[in-house]
């Protein structure tokens, strides 16, 4: 089941497991341009979305982008990199539900959120203001090709944990 009704220690332990995970396997990134793509962190936002909602799925990625910046294992584009598409598959997710849908589906919503939302977030906002404009100009393809691609082997990865843990009966999804 979504955890969102769950009581507050339980969010919080899975919200900790979660990122948990996503730091311990920081050092698995993508690095290009001014950026380190993470597609853990994209795995991470499709299931804390899908079973914590937006608000704490949101907060987790932002969590998890101040301490990869703070090891040295982001950039300060781990920010809209991951804080849109967690957020934005919280909100497919009770969409879905609300519809009597396969939450799931939901995890489709992380791409938009990092390689549209995320990335122009990144790009207009975060860049100028970090002084890499001239990088990202000079690497705006492969940076958006290399974001797209973390965003689908992650949004794969967690679509596929969730059907597992569905499937083993660790969580009952509502439909």
């Amino acid at each position: 089941m979504a955890l969102e009704s769950a009581s507050l220690e339980r969010r919080l332990a899975l919200a900790a497991v979660l990122g948990g995970l996503a730091v311990a396997l920081a050092g698995i990134y993508i690095p290009i341009g001014p950026t380190k793509a993470f597609p853990v962190q994209h795995m991470v936002n499709v299931i804390a979305g899908v079973l914590l909602g937006p608000v704490w799925a949101g907060g987790l990625a932002a969590v998890i982008g101040v301490v990869r910046i703070s090891l040295g294992l982001g950039t300060i584009y781990a920010i809209p990199g991951g804080i849109p598409g967690a957020v934005l598959v919280g909100l497919a997710a009770k969409l879905l539900r609300a519809r009597g849908l396969n939450p799931i589906l939901a995890g489709l919503a992380e791409p938009i959120g990092t390689a549209v939302i995320g990335f122009l977030l990144a790009l207009f906002v975060f860049a100028p203001i970090v002084g890499d404009y001239e990088k990202w100009i000079a690497a705006l393809t492969p940076i958006w090709l290399v974001w797209l691609a973390s965003t689908a082997i992650g949004t794969t990865l967690g679509m596929v944990a969730l059907g597992v843990l569905e499937a083993s009966g660790l969580v009952k999804l509502k439909r």
